[in-house]
């Protein structure tokens, strides 16, 4: 036995019940008109034939409000609503994103699922969007520390470059809270006039801003409470100061992108961010 073993992962009858118990834990509401006494179950209703479907496709959770007349199943006002793909596969969709430590691709699951890769950018979108929590205010409310700092991966261009230094890289920008959400931002390049916008955009007024000592964090007292680690001089932490949450971050972050993204040049970037449930900036 397995996670996946579950009845609701297989069995499309047994995936409408199990998702009727998690949003009509009380009863059927119909989502027309609100109606919960006069609500009927439609039993053996089948779409319409057609060429992959002679018969048609059983509709299952079909349901009929006695109030308004109108039919209804429990996907309608979901992420589910208005998808051809088999509700017992978006339950494995959601299993397997949320089980993911280091996040899982559409391509993956295209390849585990065994639907098209357009399907599976279009689940993973909306599981995504179904995780977010509200209207993404600004981190930091209420004098909650938040963590600042940037990273680089892959190469600018289509070749491998071996150099030091970041500039042939792409940087990507990224604010935690440690209340537990996070921003990830692709920027052109690692100075103060693209991450300070940034920063302005999406932190609140009360916000404990902890950085490393690079420069473009310098003056950040003035508009936040703003405290820094010297990384420069080998100092890594004070007592809740220190960047480990972010570092933290960025560790997982990057094992998720090996060997998706690594070797790809910056034109794939925006791309595999947003595969990855991550935001960038509009400028770059």
């Amino acid at each position: 036995m397995s996670a996946l073993s579950a009845p609701h992962f297989h069995d499309e009858a047994a995936a409408f019940e199990e998702l009727e118990a998690l949003i009509w834990p009380h009863g059927p509401i119909c989502p027309h008109c609100g109606g919960k006494e006069r609500i009927y179950k439609l039993s053996g209703v089948r779409s319409k034939p057609s060429k992959k479907n002679p018969k048609g496709v059983e509709r299952h959770g079909l349901k009929k409000c006695g109030h308004c007349r109108k039919q209804f199943t429990v996907r309608m006002g979901t992420i589910f609503e208005d998808s051809h793909i088999p509700l017992h596969k978006w339950f494995q969709a959601i299993h397997l994103m949320v089980s993911s430590k280091k996040g899982i691709s559409s391509h993956q699951l295209h390849r585990t699922l065994e639907i098209t890769y357009e399907a599976a950018w279009f689940m993973s979108h909306r599981i995504r969007e179904a995780m977010r929590s509200g209207s993404l205010a600004p981190l930091g409310g209420g004098g909650a520390i938040v963590e600042i700092d940037e990273t680089f991966i892959g190469y600018k261009g289509d070749k491998k470059v071996t150099r030091r230094g970041y500039a042939h890289r792409n940087a990507v920008l990224t604010l935690v809270s440690r209340e537990g959400e996070s921003r990830s931002f692709h920027i052109d390049e690692a100075n103060r006039e693209n991450i300070l916008p940034i920063i302005r955009a999406n932190l609140n007024a009360e916000a404990k801003v902890i950085t490393d000592d690079a420069g473009y964090y310098r003056n950040l007292d003035k508009e936040f409470m703003h405290a820094f680690v010297n990384h420069s001089a080998g100092q890594y932490g004070r007592g809740e100061i220190h960047t480990n949450t972010i570092e933290g971050f960025f560790s997982i972050f990057k094992r998720g992108m090996k060997g998706v993204y690594q070797n790809c040049g910056k034109q794939h970037l925006h791309r595999y961010l947003a595969e990855f449930g991550f935001r960038y900036n509009n400028r770059s």
